[in-house]
């Protein structure tokens, strides 16, 4: 028989064939060692919370035959797949009368839809049954591009267009790229300008997609008047995310893809996992005008390649999970971060 004896407290536990022994058991270490124990899971928990969320770039480019992939946007559209994008032929010296906007199936690689003569640096937002396509109306490239600001344009159907004037530049400011997304408030937009700095972006608010109001004093232009060009803008309750170009930095390659959040569009955190995309072997020295769609639950980052002058493609990167968690496991609860703000 074994006695056991907790805080002088005897416990008798019969074991045949055994003599009478007597086992004294210190109840506060063995506490401290199953503290120490749950200590260790939770900082190994928190560990691998800490680990930058896995992105695998999937193994094609698109064809460039015909085309010419950069500003791009993937959207899900009355049940089909989709990806609107933009044909500019011509790289620096590109014409507006060249360039147009087109849909493709991405299911089927068929064109569904082409339309918007005269325009460039698209992107779409579903809204219901409407496909709204953003994009810059331009004449011509060059030292300084001629543009006319940015147009909105609306389908129910891929057929017919309704066209509408959303953004108009100020003074002698040029404008870009452009994202939106939904928010609490409505809709919210963040566009490319070239004011104060090429490049940077500014945000605009609607509550209807048509009628769009600048947010004064506000000019994203990262850390210390940094190159922030090509953003996309999302919004999950209390943060916007925005992914952005950032031009090279040492020890990276080329044209690098930011990520950074903001609770009021003022004040912003940048990610400390950035560059969230870098170009790798074949990629050429960018990957940039990411846009992003989340699809039977995993997410996809649709991203352009290449040199910024001669050449690019579209590739897409995969992120094994939904996106609300790929933007907020680039923020990891309990670390500080580097901290930016965006008032001019």
């Amino acid at each position: 028989m074994i006695t056991v004896v907790l805080y002088s407290i005897p416990r008798t536990i019969p074991l045949p064939g055994r003599k009478n022994q007597s086992i004294k058991i210190d109840i506060m270490a063995l506490k401290r060692l199953v503290l120490i124990f749950f200590i260790f899971l939770a900082l190994s928990a928190c560990s691998q919370q800490q680990e930058k969320p896995v992105l695998t770039k999937l193994p094609f480019a698109f064809s460039h035959v015909g085309r010419t992939p950069m500003e791009n946007t993937p959207v899900i559209y009355d049940s089909r797949l989709l990806l609107v994008a933009n044909h500019r032929p011509g790289g620096g010296k590109a014409k507006g009368e060249d360039a147009y906007l087109y849909i493709d199936d991405l299911q089927t690689g068929q064109e569904v839809a082409r339309f918007g003569e005269g325009h460039s640096f698209a992107s779409a937002f579903v809204n219901g049954d409407e496909l709204n396509v953003f994009a810059l109306e331009f004449s011509d490239f060059g030292v300084v591009m001629n543009s006319n600001g940015i147009d909105r344009f609306t389908t129910k159907d891929l057929k017919s267009w309704k066209t509408e004037k959303v953004i108009l530049p100020e003074g002698d400011e040029h404008l870009f790229n452009s994202s939106v997304c939904r928010d609490d408030q409505g809709f919210l937009m963040a566009y490319e300008s070239d004011k104060p700095l090429s490049f940077c972006f500014r945000f605009a608010h609607s509550t209807d997609l048509s009628n769009w109001k600048k947010i004064p004093g506000l000019t994203f232009t990262g850390a210390g008047q940094e190159y922030s060009a090509c953003p996309l803008i999302r919004y999950f309750e209390p943060y916007y995310y925005v992914i952005y170009l950032h031009a090279a930095v040492e020890g990276h390659k080329g044209w690098i893809s930011y990520l950074a959040r903001s609770s009021d569009l003022e004040n912003w955190e940048l990610s400390p996992f950035n560059p969230v995309l870098e170009a790798e072997e074949g990629e050429g020295i960018n990957n940039s005008d990411v846009d992003i769609l989340e699809y039977e639950g995993k997410t996809y980052l649709y991203y352009a390649t290449g040199d910024q002058a001669t050449w690019g493609t579209i590739r897409v990167a995969m992120y094994d999970g939904l996106m609300k968690p790929f933007y907020e496991g680039h923020f990891p609860e309990g670390m500080t971060f580097e901290t930016v703000s965006a008032k001019h």
